[in-house]
């Protein structure tokens, strides 16, 4: 099983497993984009590493209003979690254990944003039935998944409700890796988790202890 889970200090040993272990591609910030190649597998995605800045991307929140997530993420450092869907139960455990480390959080300095394919009437579901006081964000067509490298083709399984629950607009069946990504105000990615195995979350403990060790960084 492939997993990272990196702080800066690690970036250099994952910069060179990137770039010779996935068929996936990604650009940086910046610099000219290239195709993105959509793995078959979670364990052959090729996210971005620490170090690296995150895209600029607009995403509907759960009124269906546009947010710039870079704007929002310039306002403090930021918690950026990616999950499935509402329809995860890996998910709403997950959600529920942000919302209770959300205080902690918030004490270091923090904001907390989640994005998920779900389309922002599944997302104000998740957030009045898990009672978040956070940011959920809709990537329905799991435009901000592929350009972070984390978006992999899902099992046929998956394809008729991915279509109902994106509101139509997953059209290449795709399914995000479940991925934790701590930032500064610039974007940059100082830490990462990301396991392809989607029923093994980032527990809500070892990220807050992660988040305080890291905050001098940012």
């Amino acid at each position: 099983m492939l997993l990272f889970a990196s702080t800066a200090g690690e970036a250099d040993a994952q910069q060179m497993s990137r770039h010779t272990a996935s068929p996936a591609t990604m650009n940086m910030a910046g610099t000219e984009q290239t195709a993105y190649v959509v793995p078959g597998k979670p364990e052959d995605i090729s996210p971005l590493l620490v170090g690296e800045r995150i895209p600029v991307v607009t995403l509907p929140d759960a009124l269906g209003n546009n947010v710039e997530l870079n704007k929002a993420i310039a306002e403090k450092p930021t918690v950026l979690i990616m999950y499935r869907g509402g329809w995860c139960p890996y998910c709403s455990r997950q959600l529920s254990g942000l919302q209770e480390a959300l205080p902690e959080l918030e004490k270091l300095g923090y904001q907390l944003i989640a994005v998920s394919t779900d389309a922002p009437a599944a997302l104000m579901e998740s957030a009045t039935k898990e009672k978040l006081g956070y940011t959920l964000l809709s990537d329905a067509d799991l435009h901000l998944s592929m350009q972070l490298g984390i978006a992999f083709k899902a099992p046929k399984t998956y394809w008729e409700m991915l279509t109902r629950t994106t509101g139509g607009k997953d059209t290449g069946l795709l399914l995000p890796v479940p991925s934790v990504f701590i930032l500064d105000r610039t974007g940059v990615i100082h830490f990462e988790y990301i396991n392809p195995d989607f029923k093994q979350r980032m527990s809500a403990d070892l990220l807050k202890a992660v988040a305080a060790s890291v905050r001098n960084e940012l």
